[in-house]
């Protein structure tokens, strides 16, 4: 771990019924927080909200719940303007909901979520634990890893000067599949000159649709004039 990054505002949502103990619950995201830390993240002690389970077969409900009960207590706390940092989530038994939950967490709740499978938590394993405390870090703002030759500025060209690398690739939906959209990202470089750390953008398109077509764009108003939009600006 490069840089280790900063969680003051967490919690934990439990969906197993095998791990359905609070006191399991919460010594499994104690041994999480102590490894952040070990790394070298600035991780706070104690949650945002009480480590909680929850029925699986109400997903959704439980994590506006949390959402919504978070956003209170941060007002109440004089935090006005910030939000949970991280949400711990302990999946259901059955497999088959983590894209559920992702899909509610980062697009409709904007919530960074760290999703645990039941069955990786039971032996309370140092190297898993491990693995996901260097997610976590990436999630949340920090850096695992650089390039020797950008900290020590030996790569041609990009050390010389200050540079942003993008990148942009397409993603079609898979044979068979003739209605869904494509999906488009663009990431770019944030930290010259370690060009480690990247922001991204994505964008549905047509179906199968290989140019990006709202990488850059302009549109001109009566009274503002030209508007640059798209992904690029």
């Amino acid at each position: 771990m490069v840089n280790g990054g900063t969680v003051q505002f967490w919690t934990c949502l439990n969906f197993s019924y095998k791990l359905r103990n609070v006191e399991t619950a919460t010594t499994i995201c104690n041994e999480l927080v102590n490894m952040c830390v070990s790394k070298g993240m600035q991780f706070s002690a104690n949650s945002l909200l009480p480590i909680r389970s929850a029925n699986p077969s109400q997903i959704e409900e439980a994590l506006i719940g949390v959402h919504d009960q978070s956003m209170a207590r941060l007002a109440s706390m004089g935090q006005n303007g910030k939000q949970l940092q991280l949400l711990i989530i302990i999946l259901p038994d059955q497999s088959g909901s983590y894209g559920k939950v992702k899909g509610i967490c980062e697009t409709e709740l904007g919530i960074v979520s760290q999703c645990c499978k039941p069955a990786n938590l039971t032996r309370l394993s140092k190297q898993y634990f491990e693995n996901v405390a260097l997610k976590i870090n990436v999630k949340v703002g920090g850096r695992n890893n650089v390039l020797s030759d950008a900290i020590q500025r030996r790569i041609p060209l990009v050390s010389d000067l200050p540079t942003i690398i993008f990148g942009a690739d397409v993603t079609h939906p898979q044979p068979g599949e003739y209605s869904g959209p494509s999906i488009a990202a663009v990431v770019a470089s944030v930290d010259w000159p370690e060009i480690t750390k990247y922001s991204g953008l994505v964008s549905a398109q047509h179906h199968r649709e290989e140019i990006i077509q709202d990488l850059y764009r302009t549109t001109v108003d009566p009274q503002r004039g030209v508007i640059y939009r798209g992904m690029i600006r």
